[in-house]
């Protein structure tokens, strides 16, 4: 099979790396509005584009969550990066979840932005309907969005984030992709994961609730914790992006902090053995 490496751009030069996977409806534009106030200084940002999106938007494949996983891999082997965490959005939160059951012990730490619980979403015939059919309808695009931000966002905005969505993504990658994200479950192949993973979802989303995963992420993953944004939809990075950036950083900075005080407790075993002797 040729080799293939998926489009990203690196903004910091932090030691702990981190890679931000965009969802169904973006490509790695997605985190335009959190750019200018991330840590680049503590942190190594990859900002993605997967297979259908972006850079990637010819890209052949089959628009899955476990190959998008399996691309991030072979990507972190390019760079370089032995181990490294990730922040997905929405689908990317399922596609950070499929990393962990692929490569666990690479993993420090994930966070997913309104993620797509590993058992996938499965959805009435009409809603299914409504979301197959936005590969080639705008007007579903912004009807999913509208309905996903609790109804109170301005026109103009919506019709951004639609125009956004049409103008970086393959509409038959798009609707590949649904199967994927929506259709499968593979939560038994990550439940009992011991990675610390962060799901952050936004009160106004009623699709992808504080509720849903707490029946989901927070009872599969023993470090597993939910917080809620009370401003935020489903689109966080654009509506409330500085909260957002505060609740992911902390949580990416504790890893940090963890391996500091097994660092120091290492050191001090060190010494006592050195004293014992």
């Amino acid at each position: 099979m040729t080799s293939f490496t998926l489009p990203h751009e690196l903004h910091g030069d932090g030691a702990h790396k981190v890679f931000a996977v965009h969802g169904w409806f973006a490509d790695r534009s997605a985190y335009a509005s959190v750019l200018p106030d991330l840590d680049i200084t503590s942190f190594t940002y990859a900002l993605v584009d997967l297979r259908g999106y972006g850079e990637a938007k010819d890209a052949v494949g089959r628009y899955s969550t476990a190959e998008a996983a399996q691309d991030l891999l072979e990507l972190a082997d390019r760079l370089g990066w032995e181990r490294f965490s990730v922040v997905g959005h929405s689908m990317g939160g399922s596609v950070a979840q499929r990393l962990m059951g692929l490569a666990p012990g690479r993993l420090r730490r994930i966070v997913g932005v309104s993620p797509v619980p590993a058992s996938g979403l499965p959805l009435p015939a009409d809603q299914w309907e409504l979301f197959a059919d936005s590969a080639h309808l705008p007007e579903n695009r912004r009807t999913i969005i509208d309905f996903t931000t609790g109804g109170v966002r301005p026109a103009a905005w919506l019709e951004r984030m639609v125009a956004r969505s049409l103008a970086v993504s393959d509409p038959k990658a798009f609707r590949a992709w649904l199967d994927s994200w929506a259709g499968e479950d593979f939560h038994e192949e990550v439940a009992g994961v011991r990675v610390p993973a962060l799901a952050v979802t936004g009160r106004l989303d009623p699709a992808l609730s504080a509720a849903l995963l707490r029946k989901t992420w927070r009872r599969w993953y023993p470090y597993g914790e939910v917080r809620e944004l009370s401003g935020a939809g489903h689109y966080a990075m654009d509506e409330t992006p500085l909260e957002l950036i505060q609740v992911v950083e902390a949580f990416l900075d504790a890893d940090d902090e963890d391996e500091d005080e097994a660092a120091e407790a290492d050191d001090a075993d060190g010494t006592a053995e050195g004293e014992e002797a």
